[in-house]
């Protein structure tokens, strides 16, 4: 037995309250491992990510931000708050600028977010394809995008979804293998292939 494996052991895991946690808690809880999400009053641990996780968001980013109109800004995995239970915490976000309060700003509301971008990892699948477009859609998220990994060559796919005024939910609007080349919510073209270079 290491030093680790018994420092492990007895490590104290916070216990939820009657309830679960709310948005408060996550912000206040102390010595919570980063990029801690809150689920349904859940918190989320996040497992180490894949170099393509990494790769993909800084690709997104850089070239969600090459064409984004004054007034957007882009933002990689900051918390946004859906409700008192439930702040998950995107890949990539397109959020109003004037929602931008300060550099030691952790969080933004989900009224100010135009676009929520999740890359599917291992551990959390489920939580990427299922649980967080509801919950994005149900905020009131207008677009959503998931990056999948795929082929041979590990290249991302992103699907393109944009929520429906009347159902409340997302419909699949493209699925770009290439190219990501759209008009909403602004005029976005992203070589995908330039993974390569990354």
């Amino acid at each position: 037995m290491t030093a680790e494996s018994v420092e492990h052991r007895h490590q104290r895991w916070p216990v939820p309250p009657p309830g679960g946690y709310t948005v408060d808690d996550l912000f206040t809880l102390p010595d919570l491992p980063p990029h801690t999400e809150l689920i349904d009053g859940s918190l989320v641990f996040v497992s180490p990510q894949r170099d393509f996780h990494s790769i993909v968001i800084d690709l997104l980013v850089s070239g969600l931000r090459r064409t984004a109109p004054a007034g957007l800004r882009v933002r990689r995995e900051m918390t946004v708050v859906l409700d008192q239970r439930n702040g998950p915490e995107p890949d990539v976000s397109v959020i109003r600028s004037d929602a931008i309060t300060g550099r030691a700003q952790t969080r933004y509301e989900a009224k100010d977010v135009l676009l929520a971008v999740e890359v599917v990892s291992p551990d959390s699948e489920a939580r990427d394809r299922d649980t967080k477009p509801h919950k994005y859609a149900a905020a009131g998220i207008p677009h959503f995008w998931l990056v999948e990994m795929a082929g041979e060559d590990d290249h991302p796919v992103v699907q393109v979804h944009e929520r429906g005024e009347v159902t409340g939910t997302y419909a699949l609007t493209g699925i770009h293998h290439d190219r990501v080349k759209v008009g909403v919510p602004y005029d976005i073209d992203i070589d995908l292939t330039t993974i390569d270079e990354l």
